[in-house]
């Protein structure tokens, strides 16, 4: 019982149409999925217009501004006097955000910026969100100076049309860089805060791109109903709410809509290796991305200004993705029907074909749990090439898998995936018949998308969809008495569907994830194979003829001499140089007590420029509790800095509170305790107070960390909870960003930028104290 599901004259001539076609597919599937044009300055009033942006970006992004910054205070008061100028009503929100996470309490004085714009008769508020300070190693022109501008363009669009009909309230937050802190203060604190409504997210996780709806709160029907009648060129898709909500990443969407926001949430990410950098600027910007962020921020705007806002709640998720430039939608109680169609779909094609004696049950059973085979091979072979990749360039492992130019590698991916899916299938045809290899690819598509119906709802079309198509199609062309052209396009229809959805989910994940989870994107365009893989008949001859060796052996051969040109390729066309600089991780640290001072990198393979200030692997002379991870470092002069203190207001029992002041001009304090802690406190005067509980241990330090971010000139009161222990070693490290004041100091060439390493490019002055029952303070 081996045969094929049916066959056509010209073979050839349709084996190459198909392949033409399935082409097509995909790069009108990239087209249609692209971003927008950027209007100029001229644009008419009522339009958005991107070169009005940029007027506003180019006032506060042209450098860093972290929370706490002079730089971060110049943007506040020119953004918040823009919203002024417009008519809003505006506040600034002063308070201290908190966050925790596994052994680290982080605190930071924020000043948040809040418009608002009141309705007419207003149902509810909508609440236009992104934040306005950036990483301390770039200007953050997109992550997130664009959506800020972008705010701006927006509200004088609104301004010059009828007013809305509800509250528009603008959130520009603080400290999002440094653990959501402003997003935290502002649902804790502010009314506006606290009383909910519908929430739009504005992102960036890299300089150019489509602005994408990639997570949405639970219950989106209705918002996703709007999203898609509302904004000019909707982009993005429901696989991609159902990864992000498994994701351990979070923006200020997650606060507020923990706090009772519903609604949705907006990035770019194409060339994201300046994410976070200082490659983050207004010239790498692409004006296409601010043009659409902010077209649909102003078409969303005017929709929920205008609507009912009581009227958008609701029970169920919906299904949305684009095809040839449509877009989709429908509800989530369509998911789990479609799965089980396509479940009795691929079971009746595989009835059909055993009554037609081209399959066995057996062979069917081993033709699919064989695939298995192909796609833990694609997924290992991605993986282990970055592993190769950062062997051979070990600069590459700083990136994070981010490559500036990843197409030759991406491409070296995509034909070792091809080379395991048809060499599964060339090895298998003759055995279990291709039939049973094409049921058995149908099957894993009709199994996942039933997988995903129970547990990621909004990622079950892209294997559903497939199945359904795929067998019906089949089905088609082996019952249909049709001219052996139709029965060709009949039998496409799951090859096309596939090609629609799941190559350009592949190119999402990889500009998300980069190469080094690269054997995520691997198994998407595995799979996408496998339902492909059948065409492959049109060039092959009769399943019962033994295939020449020649041919066996060049087809291997071919995929692996074009992976490793294309490696090499991307060796050659990924070289760093000013335009794509290189990344290298550098600090100085210096003991206040000892005044000994190091430079200390973590970078596994130094450039030129860092190994002039370190060259060894000894940390036991740095500062107790300052080393994290595996470091490099080398001898540096003392600087003039009296460095920070910590003076035991009270020790008793398991708490302990602390006066943690700094040096003029210190932006960021860190301690470092020797001892796990449970709960933190911070007081910052009459910025507030907030506590958070603390759980877990940090990895490669000590157990324990507590950051404050925006550091007060009078210091602030940290209140902790330890173990009742005789003894506590505690470090106490003031931060402040640069390293130009330290004598000697050489600035980075054009080809080399900060490392996006939380500890890099900072100059650290630390100061050691053991705590002791009964003895406020004692030396180390």
């Amino acid at each position: 019982m081996i045969g094929k599901l049916f066959d056509v004259p010209r073979r050839l001539l349709a084996g190459l149409a198909a392949l033409l076609t399935l082409g097509a597919v995909v790069t009108f599937t990239a087209m249609a999925d692209s971003t927008m044009q950027p209007l100029p300055a001229t644009a008419p009033d009522d339009q958005f217009s991107a070169g009005r942006a940029l007027v506003h970006l180019k006032k506060f992004a042209a450098g860093p501004r972290p929370v706490g910054s002079p730089a971060g205070d110049r943007a506040r008061d020119y953004l918040a006097g823009q919203l002024r100028a417009a008519g809003l009503e505006v506040e600034i929100q002063r308070s201290v955000g908190a966050r925790s996470a596994a052994g680290l309490a982080t605190f930071g004085q924020v000043d948040n910026i809040v418009g608002r714009l009141r309705g007419t008769d207003s149902t509810g508020t909508v609440l236009i969100a992104a934040h306005y300070d950036s990483a301390a190693m770039g200007p953050g022109a997109s992550d997130d100076g664009a959506a800020v501008a972008a705010m701006l363009e927006t509200v004088r669009a609104l301004r010059g049309g009828p007013g809305p009909r509800n509250d528009i309230v603008l959130l520009m937050s603080d400290g999002e860089e440094d653990g959501v802190l402003g997003a935290e203060a502002f649902v804790r604190e502010h009314p506006l805060g606290k009383a909910g409504g519908v929430l739009l997210n504005w992102e960036a996780r890299g300089v150019s791109g489509p602005s994408l709806m990639f997570e949405t709160s639970a219950g989106n029907a209705r918002l996703v109903e709007t999203f898609a009648g509302a904004v000019p060129a909707p982009r993005g898709h429901s696989a991609m709410v159902e990864v992000y909500r498994l994701l351990p990443n979070n923006t200020d969407f997650t606060p507020l809509t923990k706090a009772g926001f519903t609604g949705m949430n907006f990035a770019y990410i194409q060339r994201s290796s300046l994410y976070h950098t200082a490659g983050d600027t207004i010239a790498n910007l692409n004006p296409g991305s601010l043009q659409h962020h902010g077209s649909n921020m102003l078409a969303l705007a005017r929709a929920l200004g205008g609507a009912d806002l009581r009227t958008l709640d609701s029970d169920h998720d919906a299904t949305y993705f684009r095809a040839l430039g449509t877009m989709i939608t429908y509800p989530g109680q369509f998911v789990w029907p479609l799965a089980v169609l396509a479940v009795v779909a691929v079971a009746g094609l595989a009835l059909l074909a055993r009554v037609r004696r081209l399959l066995s049950l057996p062979r069917l059973i081993v033709a699919t749990a064989s695939a298995v085979v192909p796609l833990a091979a694609s997924a290992v072979l991605a993986q282990g090439l970055w592993e190769l990749l950062v062997s051979w360039r070990p600069a590459y492992d700083l990136m994070g898998g981010l490559l500036h130019r990843p197409q030759p590698y991406r491409a070296a991916i995509a034909v070792l995936c091809a080379l395991t899916v048809l060499g599964w299938y060339l090895v298998l045809r003759r055995r279990l018949g291709p039939a049973a290899l094409a049921v058995g690819a149908l099957t894993w598509f009709a199994g996942l998308g039933v997988l995903c119906a129970q547990v990621a709802p909004g990622a079950s079309f892209l294997f559903a969809l497939p199945a359904l198509t795929g067998a019906l199609g089949w089905l088609a062309a082996v019952l249909l008495r049709t001219p052996a052209w139709a029965r060709t396009v009949v039998a496409m229809l799951g090859p096309v569907t596939a090609a629609m959805l799941l190559p350009s989910l592949a190119g999402n994940v990889f500009d998300g994830m980069g190469l080094a989870l690269g054997g995520a994107s691997a198994l998407v365009l595995a799979l996408s194979g496998m339902i492909v893989v059948p065409i492959a008949e049109l060039f092959l001859p009769d399943p019962a003829t033994r295939p020449k060796r020649a041919p066996v052996l060049a087809v291997p051969l071919t995929a692996v001499l074009l992976a490793a040109g294309l490696v090499v390729a991307g060796f050659v066309v990924d070289d760093f140089d000013a335009d794509r600089p290189r990344r290298t991780h550098l600090a100085y640290v210096m003991d206040a007590e000892t005044r000994r001072a190091h430079w200390v990198s973590a970078d596994v393979d130094p450039a030129p420029w860092t190994k002039r200030y370190v060259s060894g692997h000894d940390a036991s002379a740095l500062p107790p509790g300052y080393a994290r991870g595996t470091l490099r470092t080398g001898p540096a002069p003392a600087i003039a800095a009296e460095g920070p203190r910590a003076d035991v207001l009270a020790h008793s029992g398991d708490t302990l509170k602390l006066r943690v002041t700094a040096g003029e001009g210190t932006r960021s304090v860190t301690l470092r305790l020797d001892q796990p802690i449970s709960h933190a406190t911070a007081s910052a005067g009459r910025f507030g107070s907030v506590s958070v509980p603390v759980t877990g241990t940090r990895i490669g330090t000590w157990p324990s960390e507590i950051r404050f971010r925006g550091l007060p000139a009078r210091g602030v009161q940290i209140t902790l909870r330890v173990p009742e222990k005789d003894r506590i070693r505690l470090t106490v490290i003031a931060e402040t960003d640069g390293l130009t004041a330290v004598p000697g100091f050489v600035p980075r060439p054009p080809d080399l930028v900060a490392a996006t390493r939380e500890d890099g490019d900072l100059t650290a002055v630390t100061r050691g104290y053991t705590l002791t029952r009964g003895s406020a303070r004692l030396p180390r």
